[in-house]
């Protein structure tokens, strides 16, 4: 049962509940399920759940839907000459309701495309195991002698195969995600996956911040045909940011983000075990907390 579920939403049902979002569609028959097919509108609201290796944790992170909901409106401001989901103002047909509007966005229903598109800027993360391995990350070929949380000498494209639900996503090449997407498509994803991340990390390197790497999300609006930036864009939760100031010092593990949840899950349970995630200390809760709230005063100036 979704934790929205006893909520008054006026106007609105439930359609989808995933790892840290719940979508609700305008009420049409209240005597069929909802779903998303054939809607214009859906309204994704973000909760304060935290997931990590593909499980939801508990407890949650208090706060967290609303700050990453800010964030987002923010770079989608920020970002306004690239077309993205949110219904503009004054195209609302069903009113938002008071409860839920500040950690929820009203968005076109797009067509979302099978892949998820990652640009790195620095090595870390999965691309640094894969480097570790291969000498290369998704197929691209980088220079010998790196280290962990190195500037590459220009920020690569590396997209994913965006798993069912419960599964692993898979980081693929460039070649396959034609495959999935088709040539034309999958240049524009590209293309605008680069241009997003150098924006963005200029934007970021101005307020003393790196972004070192991100992940995008985009669809096909089924009126216009435009391919669109959904979900959430440069949070916490979709991102890796650090401190310049210290990643100059050499410290390139302390970021703003939930790796610090990863760090504590990795020291005190293992992912490929059947065995359920423990719960989260307060302490990790507390100090991702405080890094999300960081993170936004340091970009936004709120």
């Amino acid at each position: 049962m979704s934790e929205f579920s006893g909520l008054d939403l006026p106007g609105w049902e439930h359609a989808y509940t995933g790892k840290v979002r719940e979508l609700f569609v305008p009420v049409v028959d209240p005597n069929h399920d909802a779903t998303l097919e054939g809607e214009p509108h859906v309204l994704i609201v973000a909760t304060d759940r935290v997931s990590a290796f593909d499980h939801v944790l508990e407890p949650a992170i208090p706060g967290k839907g609303e700050l990453l909901t800010r964030l987002s409106l923010w770079w989608f401001a920020e970002l306004a000459e690239v077309p993205n989901h949110l219904v503009a103002p004054g195209d609302e047909v069903t009113p938002v309701p008071e409860a839920i509007a500040s950690r929820s966005m009203l968005c076109k229903v797009l067509e979302m495309l099978p892949i998820e598109c990652v640009v790195r800027g620095y090595l870390a993360g999965s691309g640094w195991s894969e480097y570790q391995r291969t000498g290369s990350v998704c197929g691209v070929a980088l220079p010998e002698g790196l280290q962990f949380g190195d500037r590459l000498p220009e920020p690569i494209f590396t997209p994913a195969w965006k798993a069912p639900q419960g599964e692993h996503d898979e980081n693929i090449t460039y070649e396959r995600a034609v495959e999935l997407t088709g040539e034309d498509e999958a240049a524009e994803l590209r293309d605008l996956s680069l241009h997003i991340y150098r924006r963005a990390a200029a934007i970021a390197e101005e307020r003393g911040l790196i972004l070192a790497d991100t992940k995008f999300e985009f669809g096909i609006d089924p009126v216009s045909g435009v391919t669109r930036l959904g979900d959430e864009v440069l949070t916490s939760d979709s991102s890796r940011y650090w401190d310049a100031e210290s990643w100059h010092a050499g410290n390139r593990r302390d970021s703003f983000d939930k790796q610090i949840v990863r760090n504590w899950l990795a020291e005190n349970w293992d992912p490929s075990s059947d065995a359920p995630p423990p719960a989260l200390p307060q302490e990790v809760v507390d100090l991702t907390a405080a890094r999300y709230r960081e993170l936004i005063t340091r970009l936004t100036g709120e």
